[in-house]
């Protein structure tokens, strides 16, 4: 009897150690990939703005300079801007992406950690409930 109990306890701690370590885990996982997300982004934003500030600046300089030349110029200048702004865009649009994935993966997870909990509970509980059956207690 009293080895039965202790045979019961060492299982549960074993499933309880389990679990823990399983969620330890995962946590780790998903705070080390938000880390790595949110520095790309910041490296990504600030490279991107300083860019387009150094552009503006050496464009709207050139455009007053060739203003007077001519306008073949200003219109290819023109075009320039509109491409780096498009580029612009593209990275924010990706940056956006990129964090709705995180988002999307973070929901996931939890949602198998949730799954991982309940199922541990419900064993926890059918095996209490037939070690009470076969005992009688």
């Amino acid at each position: 009897m009293m080895m039965m109990m202790m045979m019961m306890m060492m299982m549960m701690m074993m499933m309880m150690m389990a679990v823990v370590v399983v969620v330890v885990v995962v946590v780790v996982v998903v705070v080390v990939v938000v880390v790595i997300m949110v520095v790309v982004t910041t490296t990504m934003t600030t490279t991107a703005t300083t860019l387009t500030a150094a552009m503006l600046t050496a464009m709207t300089t050139e455009m007053t300079t060739t203003m007077m030349k001519n306008t073949t110029t200003t219109t290819m200048m023109m075009v320039m801007m509109m491409i780096v702004m498009m580029i612009m865009m593209m990275v924010v649009v990706m940056v956006m992406m990129v964090m709705m994935i995180m988002m999307m993966v973070m929901m996931i997870m939890m949602m198998v950690v949730m799954m991982v909990m309940m199922m541990m509970t419900m064993m926890l509980t059918t095996t209490t409930t037939m070690y009470v059956k076969k005992y009688q207690l």
